[in-house]
């Protein structure tokens, strides 16, 4: 009779732990498929963030290109333009300025102006002159007697090969010369030219 008693003890105790521990399970089992579901529901929130922030860095990269690869062909087109202007106005007025500014009586005559311009704001002014050494038997015997003539002390002669075509003029010991050589006068060609070149290359 006891033990039929303490068998229904341990039946009962038994069944009682093996149902608690069921439903220990099976709560378990659910808290782990609901941190389960909210880790997965994390991650996918997560992970269309990342494709979100991808794609707004991606298309902000794309504008970037695009307005880098725009900003480089206009300054690509702006470059070769000026370079066509600057090849057609070089191959224009080179040669007639050069031949030009190596004429004797051209040489003369800028140098009376120019002289006569000195003399009018200094009648005392001392000038030096360097011309192209080219240009010496042309212009020794004009420069050293009617130029140095006009002006009341004289004018210093020099003949240099680095001046090239034309001369520049200056007050002697003052360390300054003004230049009217053929590449100054082909710059300042250049310049009034260059804007209607462009007009008519380009319509700009």
């Amino acid at each position: 009779m006891e033990n039929n008693k303490l068998q229904e003890l341990t039946d009962k105790l038994y069944n009682e732990g093996l149902l608690k521990g069921k439903q220990e399970a099976t709560e378990l089992t659910k808290r782990a498929k609901e941190e389960a579901n909210e880790i997965i529901a994390k991650a996918q929130a997560q992970a269309v963030n990342i494709i979100k922030e991808a794609e707004k860095k991606a298309k902000e990269m794309e504008h970037k290109v695009v307005s880098d690869l725009k900003m480089a062909s206009t300054q690509t087109i702006t470059a070769i333009k000026q370079d066509v202007v600057n090849c057609i106005i070089t191959k224009s007025i080179s040669e007639p300025v050069k031949n030009a500014v190596a004429e004797p009586e051209l040489i003369k005559s800028i140098i009376t102006k120019v002289v006569d311009a000195f003399k009018a704001d200094n009648d005392e002014v001392e000038l030096s002159v360097i011309i192209d050494n080219n240009l010496k038997d042309k212009l020794d015997s004009y420069l050293k007697s009617d130029i140095a003539k006009r002006l009341k002390n004289g004018l210093e002669v020099k003949y240099s090969k680095q001046v090239g075509s034309g001369f520049k003029i200056g007050p002697k010991d003052e360390g300054y010369y003004i230049s009217f050589t053929d590449s100054e006068f082909e710059s300042l060609l250049a310049n009034y030219l260059r804007p209607a070149t462009r007009q008519i290359l380009f319509g700009e």
